[in-house]
């Protein structure tokens, strides 16, 4: 490849860092293995449940941080009672109120708020289920990718929160997201804490596998049964650019770190010469957590 060609794809892949986040995470959903992998422990819930309650049950759920929710197809037949889709960002719930409206779907409604400060404390989470859920608690709770914009700090009273206000008797919460740890030099989380530890002196400290362990030691879900596992997640686009704004929104540009011109381009040379130019997958290590309640699971972690 000619030196003109590869500067052409480095100013490309910099200028990938403007891309709109909803853009990027649709780029990630299309390209990787991440969606599908959040469906198949979607589904093993969703079997769970339809042997524990009776058939005649019409099903609920609340998706916090939902997007445009690329599980919609599935929650959508599964949970006739009412699909909740909560964000904080107005395009992705446009983009399903309008899918609701041309499919003519009676059952989902979309809650643009802020779920860190709607629902963490437990006399504001009632009140949002009375005002916003229709007063009625949810037989699954997910959080999918979405515990990012909330402090680790307040994990604790969060999932009690969700767990005594909004749960319904049975049912179960699944949360997922990057695990915090790996040593793999083509993972997600590698290169999240090698740059933003280089450049910020930060690295990803949000682990849901051992605040899994943790939870299991709190009286207030003494009685739940609890499933914690580690699942790989490949993504490749064979755009450079593509790839570039997928990066760009793992290392969390412009919202929270905003790299110097110098430094975005040694991150896309790095990306260019150790991915790009081998076809090197990017590799996402994800943490699994289900906490069920009443549901008569063999679960295990």
């Amino acid at each position: 490849m000619s030196a003109d060609t590869r500067r052409n794809l480095i100013d490309k892949g910099m200028r990938a860092g403007d891309t709109d986040m909803y853009d990027e995470d649709l780029i990630w959903s299309r390209n990787s293995r991440d969606k599908i992998d959040i469906g198949e422990v979607l589904m093993q819930i969703i079997r769970t449940m339809n042997k524990s309650l009776p058939l005649s049950r019409k099903l609920r759920v609340l998706s916090i941080g939902s997007g445009s929710e690329p599980q919609f197809l599935i929650l959508e037949s599964a949970f006739r009672g009412g699909i909740y889709l909560l964000d904080s960002d107005s395009v992705p719930l446009s983009i399903v109120r309008d899918r609701v409206q041309r499919q003519w779907i009676k059952h989902v409604t979309t809650v643009q708020a802020d779920y860190s400060r709607a629902l963490v404390q437990p006399d504001k989470a009632e009140q949002f289920l009375k005002d916003r859920l229709d007063g009625i608690k949810l037989d699954l709770i997910t959080l999918h990718h979405s515990l990012y914009y909330c402090e680790e700090s307040v994990w604790k009273e969060f999932f009690e929160s969700l767990y005594r206000k909004i749960l319904a008797r049975r049912g179960a919460i699944h949360a997922v997201m990057m695990s915090s740890n790996s040593e793999d030099r083509y993972s997600t989380t590698w290169l999240y804490n090698h740059f933003a530890g280089k450049f910020f002196n930060c690295r990803n400290d949000q682990n849901l596998n051992s605040f899994g362990r943790e939870l299991r030691r709190n009286r207030i879900f003494r009685k739940a049964k609890f499933l914690r596992q580690t699942h790989s997640v490949n993504f490749f686009v064979d755009d450079f650019e593509k790839f570039m704004a997928v990066i760009w929104m793992i290392l969390l540009y412009p919202n929270v770190h905003k790299y110097t011109l110098e430094q975005k381009e040694e991150i896309t040379d790095h990306i260019y010469d150790n991915f790009w130019m081998n076809k090197k997958p990017l590799v996402q290590m994800q943490d699994h957590l289900v906490i069920e309640r009443n549901m008569g699971s063999n679960l295990s972690s």
